[in-house]
């Protein structure tokens, strides 16, 4: 069913060049960047299944702020700063956890319900005018799309007036329905490892958007993908990527062989194919037949970046003999740190003297095409 993905033709813009270093090396971007983007966009944090019961909870960093994911009573997704309400302390420490009914914080006891109303505050009694109404935690923007948690940091309440806030129905609309046959919602981590990449987050996206590099940094993948048979259908805007063959009767893990029960109903046609999408500004998603990979970035500044990358299967395969998930786990941590590697050695490169920035190839339209998205972004 690969006509069900709309293929358009792909133009190249001859004279694409990459970005000037400023925006690899400096601070001042960095911190625009935290601004303009990421204080302002649909950031993924997580996905539903880390929280699946009330009381469940971890925390998450964006734009430079602590905040909580938390499972309410009411078995609602919440999203709150990780602040205090009296003198500003951080609440919880841990990156997650199970909260039995509340959220109190370490310094003085106040005690937050897990909607973030605040229950208790001792001594507060006999303080003139205090009313706990007005004291609840400071709520953030928190949606799901295809079962993973996005929060924003723009005020929706003021926001509209000048454009700056879009609901997240309203972003991923170009996408609707494309993802349905992996059943994302449904599907559990069996494993996530967690990268710690010196090299600015906008390397990453750029070598994850070609394979242009390919056959050179990854001779295990090409020997299963075909290095040179990627074709594009998303080209332009917030959302990046396409597809690449399989060889036949192969898959990606160390074995060559399928590790899990197919996350979705695929024709035979379909299970030769593995999909590759960016989603602006932090998520990489990599669609297999077995299983599905997800890259959670979160740069930490210039120079460094976070990653955190899960592999999720279908809940069926964990209870099933043949489940191998170490099997694709293993082949793309190994495909993963040649990718990180060469993306450190292009930021040593970056800070140099001597670079200046290069001609793209034509195998190099994807990354053109994310630099000018940032750039919309950011002016």
């Amino acid at each position: 069913m690969i006509t069900a993905f709309r293929k358009t033709a792909e133009t190249f813009q001859a004279g694409a060049k990459t970005l000037p270093q400023r925006y690899f090396v400096s601070p001042a971007v960095f911190a625009e960047e935290q601004e303009k983007v990421f204080s302002k966009q649909w950031v993924l944090v997580g996905h539903q299944s880390q929280i699946a019961k009330s009381g469940d909870y971890f925390t998450a960093e964006v734009a430079g702020e602590s905040l909580i994911i938390v499972r309410d009573k009411r078995a609602e997704i919440c999203g709150f700063y990780n602040v205090c309400r009296h003198r500003g302390s951080r609440l919880i420490e841990n990156r997650k956890g199970q909260l039995s009914a509340a959220i109190q914080c370490p310094y003085h006891a106040w005690t937050y319900g897990l909607d973030g109303r605040l229950l208790g505050a001792p001594h507060m009694d006999d303080v003139l005018g205090f009313n706990k109404t007005d004291y609840s935690l400071h709520p953030v923007n928190v949606a799901l799309w295809e079962g993973f948690i996005f929060v924003n940091l723009a005020d929706a309440s003021t926001s509209r007036s000048n454009r700056d806030y879009i609901s997240l129905e309203e972003w991923f609309a170009p996408l609707a329905g494309k993802f349905a046959r992996w059943n994302l919602p449904a599907l559990l981590s069996a494993r996530r490892i967690k990268y710690d990449v010196r090299a600015n987050w906008k390397l990453i996206f750029q070598n994850y958007s070609e394979c242009y590099h390919c056959l050179g940094v990854h001779p295990e993948l090409s020997k299963i993908s075909p290095h040179d048979s990627a074709e594009n259908d998303l080209i332009e805007g917030p959302f990046l990527g396409g597809f690449m063959r399989i060889a036949s009767d192969k898959s990606l893990t160390i074995s060559g062989h399928t590790c899990a029960l197919p996350v979705g109903d695929f024709g035979d046609e379909d299970f030769r194919f593995v999909f590759y999408y960016s989603i602006f500004p932090n998520m990489l998603m990599s669609l297999h037949p077995d299983y599905v990979m997800v890259h959670q970035l979160e740069p930490q500044s210039p120079e460094r970046t976070l990653i955190l990358c899960d592999w999720f299967f279908h809940p069926d395969a964990f209870n099933r003999v043949d489940f191998r998930p170490d099997d694709a786990i293993e082949f793309w941590d190994m495909v993963n740190r040649q990718d990180w590697h060469v993306c450190e050695l292009s930021q040593q490169g970056i800070s140099s003297r001597a670079y200046v920035p290069g001609p793209y190839s034509a195998r190099e339209s994807i990354p053109a095409a994310w630099d000018r998205e940032y750039l919309r972004h950011l002016r």
